[in-house]
């Protein structure tokens, strides 16, 4: 039998990175990433992925992830005018199955297929039983999590739209930052203040101006530096993290470990432990003890959804 090739994209509000796998396996060598501002569409990338990659036969199925809400293999962008549809991609890359996900529902599927050095250890928590429910939590260019349940079927990863939900208020402060927020928004989310903007909307609160116009690479150099205000910043954006974590945690129980992936969880790694955010996500009164049992992790591998896409294939087309 010849191998199965599958053609496999991650779609996030700045960048696609498309690839193939072949029998289910991730090929490194075939990941290209695209910018997708001056992109009319998914489509546009495709094509000239696939005349850039010559695939050798034809594509026994497609997956993509992508960054928005998600319903019957069709997803519309959060941060992209984008809409994504299993039957133009199909079309297009003549694929014999294709399958739109959530992109965060496509992180769920890639645990148990990332490399052990691709995942760090940030909080211990406690031994437990195999099988036990996982959440992944993404914090980049937007914020979402997902649940992860392993069942007789198989894996099962249901979507959400956790970043539209309400922020989390719990001090003065809070209160103060999302009225801010309320103000330019008409909603305080919690994308609004966890996620790659947030620390961005965050500092230019605590600065006093009008509009988040620092990047958030600079704000975090300023942290290095320690810069009051973006130290202020940061702590903020980690504790505000723990607590959106920590009421997830309690939602969905996952005793199998929580995973935070994205390039802004990756970018507040150094600050996790001196800015509270193990305080932040263990402060429920009489079930902070509770959530010790949770250990925490960054995951490190950028292309975690595209592993999570090629895996999540494999067991539809041997199905």
């Amino acid at each position: 039998m010849s191998e199965q090739i599958t053609l496999l994209a991650d779609i996030g509000g700045t960048n696609t990175r498309v690839a193939i796998a072949r029998d289910g396996v991730l090929c490194p060598e075939t990941i290209r990433r695209y910018a997708n501002k001056g992109r009319p569409s998914l489509e546009a990338i495709l094509a000239d992925y696939l005349q850039e990659e010559d695939c050798g036969q034809p594509l026994a199925g497609a997956c993509v992830a992508a960054a928005g809400p998600v319903r019957d293999n069709r997803a519309e962008m959060t941060n992209l005018s984008w809409v994504i549809e299993a039957e133009n991609i199909a079309a297009l890359t003549r694929a014999g199955q294709v399958f739109v996900l959530n992109d965060l529902q496509a992180q769920g599927h890639a645990l148990g297929y990332l490399a052990p050095g691709a995942i760090l250890p940030i909080l211990p928590g406690e031994p437990a039983r195999e099988g036990s429910a996982r959440l992944v939590v993404g914090i980049g260019t937007g914020f979402n999590a997902a649940p992860v349940h392993e069942g007789p079927g198989g894996r099962v990863v249901p979507p959400s739209e956790a970043g539209h939900t309400t922020m989390p208020c719990t001090t003065e402060a809070d209160f103060a930052l999302k009225t801010y927020l309320e103000a330019k928004h008409a909603f305080a989310s919690v994308e609004h203040v966890v996620a790659g903007r947030g620390l961005e909307r965050i500092y230019a609160y605590l600065k006093g101006e009008e509009d988040a116009t620092t990047p958030g690479e600079q704000i975090l150099s300023l942290i290095e530096a320690g810069d009051e205000t973006a130290v202020a910043a940061g702590r903020t954006f980690v504790q505000m993290l723990g607590k959106v974590v920590g009421d997830l945690a309690l939602t969905h129980l996952p005793f199998g470990g929580i995973y935070l992936i994205g390039g802004a969880a990756r970018g507040v790694v150094p600050w996790l432990e001196p800015f509270g955010f193990a305080q932040a996500m263990q402060a429920k009164g009489r079930f902070s003890e509770f959530l010790r049992a949770f250990p925490v992790s960054v995951i490190e591998d950028d292309y975690a959804a595209l592993h999570g896409c090629a895996a999540f294939l494999k067991a539809r087309l041997s199905q």
